[in-house]
Formats: C-alpha cells, sequence, structure tokens
C-alpha cells in the first residue's frame, strides 16, 4: 500500500507541497528529506546515475548527474527490465494555464527528451486542459487554446515525432482510456481522494472527478493505437515531485486492476528568483524567466530580483565571500551550466569572495538568455500542421527502434 497522508497532518508540517500549492513555511526553504520520508519514495543516488550510464552508453544528463532529478519510485525495476531486453514507455505531461512556459516548465520535457533519445522508447505527453478548465476558472476554449500554443513549447524541446504523441484530455478521453478511468475511480473511496488530495466541501465534483484521468495515462491499455497487446508494457513518469500524490493513488491501484505499478522519476523544484520558499509561478512574472524573455527582459530579471548569497558591501564579501546555499543565481547555474568545471570554478571563487555577485548574475544572464533564444528559434518553426502531426492519433510503427 503506498504511503498516504491526510490534509490535517499537511497542515500541521512546515511546508505545503501538493500539485496546486508549494512553499515552504516562515520563509524557510524546501525539505526535500522530509518530503521524501513524508511520500515514501526514495532518493536517487550515484549508482543510479552509474548505471543508466552503463546502460544507454552516454553521459548521464546534467539534470542526473547534478540531483536535479533526486527522488523516485520503483527506477530499479525500469532499469532491471530493461536490463533483461524488455522496453517501457514515458509518460510525461503540462497543465496550459499560461500562454508561455517558463523554464521551471521545460525542465521535464527537457529530461524527458534525454530519456527517450537514451531509452529509444515511446512517449506520451498528456495536455489536461481539462483540469486547468476546473482549477483557473477558463473556458474549455481558452483552456483548449492554451494546449495547443504550449504543445508547440515542448515539441521545440526536439521530440521525435516517430516516437511521440501529445493528447489533450478534451480531445482524447473515451473509449479504452475512459474504461481505465472508471475502473481507477471504482477503487479510490471519496475518503481516501479527501485524504490525499485535501479536497473539502468547497470544492466542484469536477475536481474530485479528476484524479483518474492524469492515472491512466500510466496503464498501455489506455492507448491501443500504439500498445494493443502490449498491457505488460512497464511506464516511467519523469516529473516534478509535487505531483507525487497523483501516482501514489494511481500505483496503489494499479495491482489491483492489473497492471504494473508505474515507476516516476521526480525533480527538485526550479526556485523563485527571488528565492527557495517555492517554485517558480506563472501568475508572479517577476519570480520567473519566460521562454518569450527578451534577453532585455532576463538580464534585468536576474539583476533586480534574483537574490543572492552574496555580502553586503565588497569588503565584506571579500571578506567572508558568498553564501551559496542560498544564491539563487548559483542555483540556476547548476540547472542550465552545463560545463561542470566551469560551475566548480565560479562556486569557489565566488564562495571565497574572489568573485563578485556582478560577476556570477552576468554569467548566469548569458547561460539563460542562449537557452531562451535557442528555445524561441525552435519555436518559431514550430508550426500548426506540426502540432496536428504530434497530436494525431496514429500507430508509431518504429517507437522502439
Amino acid at each position: 500500500m503506498e504511503k498516504i497522508e491526510d490534509k490535517n497532518q499537511q497542515q500541521e508540517e512546515e511546508q505545503v507541497v501538493n500539485p496546486w500549492e508549494v512553499s515552504a513555511k516562515e520563509g524557510g526553504k524546501i525539505d526535500y528529506d522530509k518530503l521524501i520520508d513524508k511520500f515514501g519514495c526514495q532518493r536517487l543516488d550515484q549508482s543510479f546515475v552509474d548505471r543508466v550510464q552503463r546502460l544507454t552508453s552516454r553521459p548521464p544528463h546534467v539534470f542526473l548527474r547534478r540531483g536535479v532529478f533526486f527522488a523516485h519510485r520503483d527506477f530499479n525495476d525500469i532499469l532491471d527490465a530493461y536490463e533483461r531486453g524488455e522496453k517501457f514507455y514515458l509518460y510525461t505531461g503540462r497543465g496550459p494555464s499560461s500562454e508561455a512556459l517558463h523554464l521551471g516548465h521545460l525542465i521535464p520535457f527537457m529530461f524527458t527528451k534525454y530519456l527517450q533519445d537514451a531509452f529509444k522508447v515511446p512517449l506520451v505527453i498528456q495536455l489536461t486542459d481539462d483540469e486547468k478548465c476546473m482549477w483557473k476558472n477558463l473556458s474549455v476554449e481558452e483552456s483548449q487554446r492554451l494546449a495547443r500554443e504550449n504543445a508547440k513549447d515542448i515539441i521545440a524541446c526536439g521530440f521525435d515525432i516517430s516516437k511521440t504523441f501529445i493528447f489533450s484530455d478534451f480531445d482524447y478521453v473515451g473509449g479504452a482510456f475512459y474504461k481505465n478511468m472508471v475502473k481507477v475511480a471504482k477503487c479510490v473511496t471519496y475518503n481516501k481522494v479527501v485524504g490525499i488530495f485535501g479536497f473539502t466541501g468547497e470544492d466542484h465534483i469536477g475536481k474530485v472527478s479528476f484524479p483518474p484521468v492524469q492515472a491512466v495515462p500510466s496503464f498501455p491499455s489506455s492507448f491501443p493505437h500504439l500498445f494493443s497487446g502490449k498491457d505488460n508494457l512497464r511506464c516511467l513518469i519523469p516529473c516534478a515531485i509535487d505531483q507525487d500524490p497523483y501516482f501514489r493513488m494511481t500505483r496503489d491501484v494499479a495491482p489491483r486492476i492489473g497492471y504494473h505499478k508505474p515507476a516516476l522519476i521526480e525533480s527538485l523544484f526550479f526556485p523563485a528568483l527571488q528565492g527557495e520558499t517555492g517554485k517558480m509561478s506563472a501568475s508572479d512574472p517577476n519570480s520567473a524567466i519566460y521562454v518569450t524573455d527578451s534577453a532585455k527582459d532576463i538580464k534585468l530579471k536576474v539583476n533586480k530580483h534574483a537574490f543572492t548569497g552574496g555580502q553586503e558591501s565588497i569588503e565584506k564579501h571579500r571578506q567572508y565571500g558568498a553564501n551559496l546555499e542560498v544564491d539563487i543565481p548559483i542555483k540556476y547555474l547548476n540547472f542550465f551550466l552545463e560545463d561542470d568545471a566551469e560551475l566548480e570554478h565560479i562556486k569557489k571563487e565566488y564562495g571565497a569572495g574572489r568573485m563578485l555577485t556582478g560577476e556570477v548574475k552576468k554569467r548566469l544572464t548569458e547561460v539563460l538568455t542562449e537557452l531562451v533564444e535557442r528555445h524561441r528559434r525552435a519555436r518559431a518553426a514550430v508550426t500548426d500542421v506540426m502540432v496536428d502531426a504530434f497530436m494525431a492519433v496514429r500507430p508509431l510503427p518504429n517507437m522502439f527502434d
């Protein structure tokens, strides 16, 4: 039985982490060790990084080797099966609530692209336009429009169309997918869903009924055009750890309806520019770097809003150095500066006070500007015809090649 906590216990703790809210208490930062213990997942240690490198014959992704993806559920089972010659498929998703993605939204897609390429496996990407319609009070039509816009950003990450199916819930839910939703719904009591997600009497029934929608892409029979006759196929879900409650529920149900429990590989949150009390938020434009930001926007946001661990004067900084534990520019470089040697050099010099905050922010601005401009060029090349092609219900005959 998966570890399932109730809302009251969640409120008593120092931090709130669920699919709709991420915050640390009183200006602190997210305690990931406590989160692992609360959720009942496992830490991803160096042995997994080494094993992935050995099995794929390619260098581990920067997010893997630096612990951005830091926790898992049954990732060892996926690797065991892969080593025996058994394939699996990937499942990730996006709730389309804004026109443009910020860098925090890109992280699971950048990592999933690496996994798809490294393991040569198919991928399904769910756009939960129905969820955002219910939670964000968007119209059905606006939710669908945002889903297509977000699909362009996702496609721009470079996914292989011969191995990738993108679907929106409004368009795809029905048939075999809906049958699995009903099977899941019958296994989860109202008390249990309230305990997992904290729903109250003020929440409309659409919210209570949504969790099976996000659960069933974990089961291959939800996609008969892709996986007909492959009901034993395993699923690996790369996601941020705030999505864990959905899949604790899913893993509890899966064996009862004849499927493998989905495996998860879970990431840290990409912190807001103002500090580590939560994650980047699309509702606060100054907390986030967007893929639509200009070079001027990025420079202004980094210089004006990025919380630093530098000292209040140059003299004190030279004497004491920077506090790297709270420094957001260093944390962002840990995500996006590919060169390990350069990152270690910056940390050493900045921590010793020989490098100033302005120099670190300048390097970060360069790294983020290059990333955003590369993404913007890729997105500009994505047409509506390409979106239709990725979202077409079709077989993927070479998906395991």
